[in-house]
């Protein structure tokens, strides 16, 4: 055998697809919460015609922790009623699970072959060391509270302020629709995973 053989070998991660696929959720919905978090704190900075926009270090950085106490500041304390509970509450719950996110994405993984089920994740924060263990049962918790709050977020007034924003949009395609109108790989590929064949005359609803 002759040629480059580094990409012959890879090492084994030893997670079960459940596992892996809502790890993959988990760290897609939490860089939508951080997009929105950032996006609404920019939108409440104003400058002169013709000026550019002067941000705080905290906007430039893109840290975390300090953006959403930018976001507190002049978003989610300026804004009234229950509204502005609402988004209180979702500043509280994004800070309880701060924590097990950054043990997911910064962490080392192992597990024990005591507890199969369970992965662990290592990593240590000055002189401190994080351990934090989890199933995937957890992972598909975290990854549905995590979407709640990316709605909350967004649609502090609930479903009759999100139906109010799609009826203003006008029609809505969404990228599974958009897929098989234009036939993109996407599609097969996305109804594969639920269980449905695209162009299978037989079968029109996902296996259960």
């Amino acid at each position: 055998m002759s040629g480059n053989t580094d990409d012959l070998y890879k090492w084994n991660d030893e997670l079960s697809d459940r596992e892996t696929f809502f790890i993959g959720k988990v760290i897609a919905q939490w860089g939508a919460l951080e997009h929105e978090v950032f996006v609404q704190t920019l939108m409440t900075f104003d400058a002169p015609d013709g000026e550019d926009v002067a941000l705080p270090k905290a906007m430039n950085n893109l840290q975390f922790t300090e953006i959403l106490g930018l976001w507190k500041e002049r978003v989610v304390d300026k804004t009234e009623g229950q509204r502005g509970k609402v988004l209180e509450q979702q500043l509280k719950r994004v800070l309880e699970l701060k924590g097990y996110r950054d043990a997911l994405v910064h962490g080392m993984w192992q597990w024990s072959k005591d507890e199969l089920s369970k992965i662990s994740t290592v990593r240590i924060r000055k002189k401190e060391i994080i351990s934090v263990q989890f199933t995937a049962d957890d992972l598909a918790d975290f990854y549905s509270r995590i979407g709640s709050i990316n709605f909350n977020i967004r649609f502090p007034g609930g479903l009759e302020e999100f139906a109010q924003m799609r009826a203003a949009e006008g029609l809505y395609v969404g990228r599974l629709g958009l897929g098989l109108m234009t036939g993109d790989p996407i599609a097969e590929e996305w109804l594969a995973s639920i269980g449905v064949k695209k162009n299978d005359p037989k079968k029109t609803e996902p296996d259960v």
